[in-house]
């Protein structure tokens, strides 16, 4: 019987710059000498090969990492010191201190005993995901029919560089221009095509409240705009009972089927939630009040920016979650105080809390400067940490696959070089689906 051999993982000079030609030398002088020239197309090559290097995916279905810290983001919030992680077709397999995990034979072997491993980082708000161009139709007020799983580009360059970031998982969502601007699709940031990216579509339905979509036309009022979306969703909701009471057989004709409103069903049978532009006390009151708790719709502030957190105790009476940024913080003038917004959640008893970039207003690669900022307010690691991983993924619904490390859940993982929330670390290799997606060994994109 052939044994498969261990294939262990060095470590190369990494790569630096951008590989752009910029960063190399100008071949500009015909009369160079031979060695010149071929010494300077060597190098041309070798950062050409380098750029490709992120795009490409280690097919290897079996791996092992040995690792100097895993953070699991377990419920028992494991931390497990000189760790081993076996990945076997895209899956967690197993996970332990190397004294009880044995690495099995054909698996490839990354040594990284001087590194923390910690799940994939999730971002419940992104914009970048997809075709920027397509993501902010504002045809009506409400635009019940629009859906952002059209406009995705897999393996993109800003998905480049969230792996880089060691971001693995995204919600992209319609821009907050209109009231409603269309559904959500959560999607991982390594795939060549969109079956392999997506995780689920819909994955949310973006509402905006206020802000922004004040500006539509010549302008619209808070009253009208929380009328006009409650309508829609009332007649979203009786599209929904409708089709309820035909498949209970309490109705025996089938209601048409309308396409701008069939979507709406996971919404209501809460399978997806409503992640909502929403901020300051007056904006966020509205929205706990009327779709978490007068809809019953599984609901994600997203934002709760400036005085926002005063909504706690309401927040606290229900299942939602807050997401907060990117604005990480704001002046209380009436304290005459600056305050750490994530801080301030935690400070009133939130703990379903979260952290954003709304990429691309902060680039999705600075997720982990994003926690970090809210830990420079005052906020405690271990939860900043949370709030980039299990907890967007819960607030998501996606956390049967990502956002902790566990047998059985989605291979995503980054190692960094110490705690991701220290801005002195960096992602030296990201692991999406249990294939190496970046490793700055081979090419530093940052």
């Amino acid at each position: 019987m052939m044994r498969h051999r261990r294939h262990e993982w060095r470590a190369k000079p990494a790569l630096r710059g951008n590989g752009r030609s910029g960063d190399l030398p100008y071949v500009g002088n015909r009369r160079a000498k031979p060695a010149l020239r071929s010494a300077i197309m060597s190098a041309l090559l070798l950062a050409s090969a380098g750029a490709q290097a992120d795009e490409r995916s280690d097919e290897t279905s079996r791996l092992a990492v040995r690792a100097g810290k895993i953070v699991t983001m377990n419920d028992a919030d494991a931390v497990i010191n000189n760790a081993v992680v076996l990945v076997r077709d895209g899956k967690i397999e197993r996970i332990g201190p190397q004294s009880e995990v044995a690495i099995p034979d054909g698996y490839r072997v990354i040594d990284a005993r001087d590194k923390w491993l910690v799940p994939g980082f999730v971002d419940a708000h992104n914009h970048t995901a997809g075709s920027l161009m397509d993501l902010n139709d504002m045809v009506y007020l409400t635009n019940p029919g629009l859906r952002t799983l059209d406009t995705v580009v897999p393996d993109s360059d800003p998905m480049k560089a969230a792996r880089a970031g060691g971001v693995t998982s995204v919600l992209l969502i319609p821009g907050s221009g209109t009231n409603m601007s269309g559904f959500g699709t959560i999607t991982k940031t390594a795939g060549k095509s969109a079956n392999e990216s997506v995780i689920k579509s819909p994955g949310s339905l973006k509402i905006a409240q206020a802000g922004n979509p004040e500006w539509y036309w010549y302008g619209v009022g808070r009253s009208f705009m929380n009328y006009n979306t409650r309508q829609t969703l009332e007649k979203a909701k009786a599209y929904h009972d409708a089709w309820a009471a035909f498949e209970k057989g309490e109705t025996k004709t089938a209601p048409q089927y309308d396409p701008i409103f069939a979507d709406f069903r996971g919404l209501f049978k809460r399978e997806f939630i409503v992640s909502v532009h929403t901020q300051i006390y007056q904006v966020v009151m509205t929205t706990v009040d009327m779709l978490a708790k007068k809809m019953n719709l599984r609901t994600v502030i997203d934002h709760g920016e400036f005085d926002g957190f005063k909504t706690a105790p309401m927040v606290l009476d229900t299942d939602t979650y807050a997401i907060n940024g990117p604005r990480g913080y704001w002046f209380d003038w009436s304290g005459r105080k600056m305050l750490g917004l994530a801080t301030s959640w935690w400070g009133k008893g939130v703990r379903k809390i979260g952290i954003n970039t709304d990429a691309p207003v902060i680039p999705e690669e600075q997720l982990s400067y994003q926690a970090a900022m809210g830990c420079w307010y005052g906020w405690k690691p271990y939860p900043a940490l949370c709030g980039v991983t299990r907890i967007p993924a819960e607030a998501l619904m996606i956390d049967h696959r990502v956002g902790s490390l566990e047998p059985g859940k989605d291979a995503d993982f980054g190692l960094w070089t110490g705690d991701p929330l220290d801005p002195r670390s960096s992602c030296e290799m990201t692991v999406v689906n249990g294939r190496v997606v970046y490793d700055a060994n081979v090419y530093r994109r940052f």
